[in-house]
């Protein structure tokens, strides 16, 4: 089985001198990268392999993230990512290394909303259609499917879960 784990970057600052693709995370952000990776641990998902667009804020993202690991994944960072639509993002996922089990991926929306909707065929369908509706900076899609990264298509895979950083923090 392979595991595909969908991130939306933390939330980000409004303006950057270098334009969008410099933006960086704000203090939020980056708690919340923390926290997902937190998350990631504790629930056993932590990836074997990362990729992240070219963007300041996914770079930063997965810095928060693999600080809460328990062991580091093989990184690449791929400019074709930044706002990719879902087309371009399906054809990097199917290049992914065949012995990667679990793949962490960090982007944008709204190709990743749109990608995880599309892959999603089966599993938790009130989380797909929340994911329609809101996929917020910091939420995740875990998706797995039961075929090589190759051979993954649309409505292939069973989301597992939908999950947003403000649930993970807390309450008080």
């Amino acid at each position: 089985m392979r595991r595909l784990l969908l991130l939306r970057h933390g939330k980000a600052a409004a303006e950057s001198g270098g334009g969008d693709i410099e933006r960086a995370l704000t203090l939020r952000g980056q708690q919340d990268a923390a926290l997902m990776g937190q998350y990631l641990a504790r629930e056993n998902l932590a990836p074997d392999t990362a990729v992240v667009s070219s963007a300041r804020r996914t770079r930063e993202t997965l810095e928060c993230v693999k600080r809460e690991l328990p062991s580091l994944p093989a990184i690449y960072v791929e400019p074709k990512l930044y706002l990719a639509e879902p087309d371009l993002l399906l054809a990097h996922l199917r290049r992914t290394p065949p012995a990667t089990g679990v793949l962490l991926a960090i982007g944008h929306n709204p190709g990743y909303a749109e990608l995880a909707v599309a892959l999603s065929g089966f599993g938790d369908m009130a989380a797909r259609n929340s994911i329609l509706h809101k996929f917020p900076t910091c939420a995740l899609a875990v998706i797995s499917f039961e075929t090589d990264w190759a051979q993954v298509k649309p409505g292939a895979g069973r989301l597992e879960r939908h999950v947003i950083a403000s649930q993970l923090r807390d309450p008080a």
